[in-house]
């Protein structure tokens, strides 16, 4: 067989468009979906930039099939600013179902000619030498795994032949025995084979290499979308050739998702963790979510409290795990002394402080809550 040319495209996935983050504020919120509609410009910008002939998008492009119709104009509109061809394929959260955005009046009125859906599993040629093949998501749960059944139906082909797809593998994943996973031992037999060069797929947010071949991978999300993922931020630069793929990983997210423990157990350590938090870069696309262990005195705590306060003004997001409920207040004598507190405040306070000392983390917050508020109006 005479050698194929080299074919060079762009494979992402997970765009979620129109996700919303509990954990964020109304204008962080909408600097985090502006963020995502921007990665579909910096995926065209990275098309452009490596001679990819086309783009897929391995499933999920929408949050859901329930959105504001601003964002699927807007979605529509970077796409179109691609200026390489680019096919979609609905996933689980945006199936190819009635009344589903894929569907809809808006979407084929405003789709760009460049933009092309994966609705069915029929061949298609975006370009001379190859065969793309979809394998689209009809309704949020389907029966089987059309993967694994597709490729052993794939005859040899004079072409080179790439599968989008999306959803979980059946390799290390905790269910293997569910019917809905994609057999790894089926797609792998095909790329064997040679009826099959390369599988994209979408569902997972990391950025990972599946199996021993190198050509099944997922890109993992552009933008990040929670704390658990390994490597996301990314879109894949795949180029098929007689040897194989090669996929080089481009990074294009701007938020990141950072989760951190620190032990804080006196005021050296609680600097430790106010100059972390002062010198992380691009904090007003960060999202924090942190864990504080340890037994510090009133006026620490009260402090703590303060510093979190002034990282939530610039950063998109701060929470603490558990509540902070792994951080221990011990009220000092001589703190509350300091305060000069007298009548019903300081039965107050020293009621807090006796709750506090047998263990009471509401009694605690709220004594810290008051060394705060008096220490400030001095």
């Amino acid at each position: 067989m005479p050698a194929l040319e080299t074919i060079r495209f762009v494979h992402s996935a997970d765009w979620q468009l129109g996700m919303w983050r509990e954990q964020l504020s109304q204008e962080a919120q909408a600097r985090f979906a502006a963020a995502r509609i921007e990665a579909i410009r910096s995926i065209g910008e990275v098309a452009r930039r490596v001679g990819a002939s086309f783009a897929v998008v391995a499933g999920d492009v929408f949050e859901s099939n329930l959105l504001d119709p601003a964002v699927v104009r807007r979605a529509l509109d970077a796409m179109g600013e691609a200026e390489v061809p680019i096919y979609l394929l609905p996933g689980n959260h945006d199936p190819l179902q009635p009344g589903g955005i894929f569907k809809s009046p808006l979407f084929h009125s405003r789709c760009p000619a460049n933009v092309h859906l994966l609705s069915d599993s029929e061949p298609r040629h975006p370009i001379p030498g190859l065969e793309l093949i979809g394998v689209p998501w009809l309704s949020r749960r389907p029966i089987g795994d059309p993967v694994g059944d597709l490729c052993q139906r794939l005859l040899p082909t004079s072409a080179r032949r790439l599968v989008v797809a999306h959803g979980a593998v059946d390799l290390g994943n905790p269910e293997p025995g569910n019917p809905n996973l994609i057999r790894v031992s089926l797609v792998e037999e095909a790329i064997q084979q040679r009826r099959l060069d390369y599988l994209a797929l979408g569902d997972r947010h990391s950025t990972t290499s599946v199996g021993s071949t190198g050509a099944i991978w997922y890109s993992g999300t552009p933008e990040p979308t929670r704390f658990t993922e390994v490597d996301p931020g990314n879109v894949l630069e795949v180029e098929l050739g007689d040897a194989g793929p090669e996929v080089i990983p481009h990074r294009v997210g701007t938020w990141t998702f950072v989760s951190q423990d620190f032990t804080i157990n006196g005021r050296d350590d609680l600097e430790r963790l106010s100059n972390w938090l002062e010198d992380r870069p691009a904090k007003e696309r960060t999202l924090l979510r942190l864990a504080v262990r340890g037994t510090v005195s009133v006026q620490v705590a009260a402090d703590l409290d303060a510093r979190l306060e002034g990282a939530r003004s610039l950063y998109a997001g701060v929470r603490l795990a558990g509540a902070g409920a792994g951080l221990a207040v011990l009220p000092d004598d001589s703190e509350l002394l300091d305060l000069g507190l007298s009548g019903f405040a300081q039965v107050a306070a020293d009621d807090l402080r006796a709750r506090a000392g047998a263990g009471d983390e509401v009694a605690a917050d709220a004594l810290a809550l008051l060394f705060r508020l008096v220490r400030d109006q001095a």
